[in-house]
C-alpha cells in the first residue's frame, strides 16, 4: 500500500496540469479541423443543391474515393472501428493520412449526393490528429488510450456543438455497459475546449425548437417507453442492414472502387425515380421540419434506405446525422398514435435511435438536454435506455466490446461484430443437460 508523504491532492496537481495542457492541444487540433470540415461541407451542400444534375456524377465520385482508399488508405479504412481497436489493444500510431482522406471522402460524398453523416469524419480527424502527439510527447500506452478517447470526444463535441455529450460519447462508445473514468478529465476538457474553438472559428450549429411537451404522468411515460422500443428496433435494423449490405458488396464485387460506383448509381437512380433529393445529404432541413409540422410517415424509411445504400456500398461520412433524421421523422410519425406532441417525440426519436444504434444511452440523453432543454430530460432518458436495450447486442461500431452484457451471458471483451458468430457457436454445442 502506497503511503503519501504529503496530502494526496498535491500528487494530483502534475496529473491535472499535464492533461489540461494535452487536452487543450487536442481541442485546438480537433476543433479547427472540424470547423474547416463543416465550412467545406456547407459549401459542398449548397453547390449540390444549386446544381442538382451533379447527382449523376455520384458513381464517379464514389469510384474516386474508393480508388484513393484502395491505394493510399488501407491502413485507415476501418475508420472509427480502428480508433476503438487501438484504444482496447494499442499497436501502432494511427497514420496521419486518416484525417485528410476521410475529410476528402466525406466532402466528395456530400458534393455528389450520397446520404451520409459527418460524425465519423470529425471523430476520425480528432483521433488521428490527437494520436500524432504520442511520439511527440513520448506518451506511455495507457496515456495513449486516454489521448485517443479525448480526440474522439473533441471531434464529436465540435461537430455537433454538444460538449457534454461529446465528452461522455468518448467514454461510453468503447464498450457496452462500462466506462473508463481514468479518462474523464481529459475527455471533458477536450470536448468543452474543442467546441469553443469551433465557435471561435465562426461555426454555427443548427438550433431545434420544441414547441410542445407533455407532463410526466403514467400515460406519457408508458407512451415514451413504447416509442423507445420502436426506436431501438429501428436502430438495430439500421446497423444490421448497413453491415450486411457491406458484407454482400464485398463478397460480390472484388474490386473495391466499384462498390461505391454501383451504390452511387443506385442512389442516383433512386433520386430520379422518386423525383426528390429529400433523402440524400445530411437532411438538416427535414430534421428541422420534423419539429415544426407533421411529416409523411415514410420519411424515416426513405432516409434509411438511401443511407444504408450509401454507407453499405462504401461512401465515407458517418451514421449519426442520418440516425438523427430517421429518429426525428419516425418520432414525428409516431406522435399521433401515442397522443404526444410531435415536436417532443421528434426530439426524443432524434437521440433515441442513435442511442440504440451506437449503444450510447447516457451520451444521447445528455445530448437531448443540451439541444432541446432540460424539460425533455426524463423522457429522453427513458427512451434512450429502452432503445439501448431493445437494439440488442448489435451496433454501428463493430469494434465495440461487451463490457457488461445487456441481458444474458456474453464473455467480456467480445467484439459486437463477433456476437452473432459466438451465439451460433454456442447454439451448435451439445447440451450438457440430462
Amino acid at each position: 500500500m502506497k503511503h503519501y508523504k504529503y496530502p494526496e491532492q498535491l500528487y494530483l496537481l502534475p496529473y491535472i496540469v499535464k492533461w489540461c495542457l494535452i487536452a487543450c492541444l487536442i481541442a485546438v487540433l480537433a476543433g479547427s479541423a472540424s470547423a474547416f470540415f463543416l465550412f467545406s461541407l456547407e459549401y459542398a451542400t449548397q453547390w449540390r443543391q444549386g446544381h442538382p444534375w451533379i447527382i449523376w456524377l455520384l458513381p464517379l465520385g464514389g469510384f474516386i474515393v474508393g480508388w484513393l482508399y484502395l491505394h493510399t488508405g488501407k491502413p485507415v479504412e476501418a475508420g472509427n472501428n480502428l480508433l476503438i481497436d487501438e484504444i482496447h489493444d494499442p499497436k501502432k500510431v494511427i497514420p496521419l493520412r486518416m484525417a485528410p482522406l476521410v475529410l476528402f471522402g466525406t466532402v466528395m460524398s456530400h458534393l455528389f449526393g450520397a446520404s451520409v453523416g459527418r460524425e465519423g469524419t470529425a471523430v476520425q480527424m480528432g483521433g488521428a490528429l490527437a494520436d500524432q502527439l504520442t511520439h511527440l510527447l513520448r506518451l506511455r500506452t495507457e496515456d495513449r488510450r486516454i489521448l485517443l478517447m479525448a480526440g474522439i470526444s473533441a471531434g464529436f463535441a465540435s461537430v455537433f456543438g454538444t460538449p457534454m455529450a461529446g465528452a461522455i460519447f468518448g467514454l461510453e462508445v468503447l464498450a457496452i455497459g462500462r466506462m473508463r473514468y481514468d479518462a474523464i478529465l481529459p475527455c471533458f476538457i477536450a470536448a468543452i475546449a474543442a467546441d469553443q474553438v469551433g465557435l471561435a472559428w465562426g461555426v454555427h450549429h443548427t438550433h431545434y425548437l420544441m414547441s410542445g411537451s407533455a407532463p410526466v404522468a403514467l400515460w406519457s411515460v408508458a407512451a415514451v417507453i413504447a416509442a423507445g422500443v420502436v426506436f431501438g428496433l429501428i436502430g438495430m435494423v439500421f446497423a444490421n442492414s448497413t453491415h450486411r449490405l457491406s458484407a454482400f458488396m464485398k463478397s460480390r464485387i472484388a474490386y473495391a472502387p466499384l462498390r461505391p460506383f454501383v451504390g452511387g448509381l443506385v442512389v442516383a437512380l433512386g433520386v430520379w425515380a422518386i423525383g426528390t433529393d429529400r433523402y440524400i445529404g445530411l437532411g438538416i432541413p427535414v430534421i428541422v421540419e420534423a419539429f415544426q409540422q407533421p411529416l409523411a410517415p415514410w420519411d424515416f424509411l426513405g432516409k434509411m434506405v438511401f443511407t444504408v445504400t450509401s454507407l453499405g456500398s462504401g461512401f465515407k461520412g458517418g451514421e449519426v446525422t442520418p440516425l438523427f433524421y430517421i429518429g426525428a421523422t419516425l418520432g414525428n410519425a409516431l406522435a399521433p398514435l401515442l397522443h404526444l406532441p410531435f415536436s417532443m417525440l421528434a426530439g426524443i426519436g432524434f437521440v433515441a435511435v442513435f442511442a440504440g444504434a451506437a449503444n450510447t444511452p447516457i451520451a444521447s440523453t445528455i445530448m437531448a438536454i443540451e439541444l432541446f432543454g432540460p424539460e425533455i430530460g426524463p423522457f429522453a432518458a427513458l427512451a434512450c435506455v429502452v432503445a439501448y436495450l431493445f437494439s440488442g447486442h448489435t451496433g454501428i461500431y463493430h469494434a465495440q466490446r461487451v463490457g457488461w452484457a445487456k441481458h444474458g451471458l456474453l464473455p467480456r471483451g467480445l467484439k459486437i461484430g463477433e456476437v452473432r458468430a459466438y451465439k451460433a457457436k454456442k447454439s451448435a454445442e451439445p447440451s450438457n443437460e440430462g
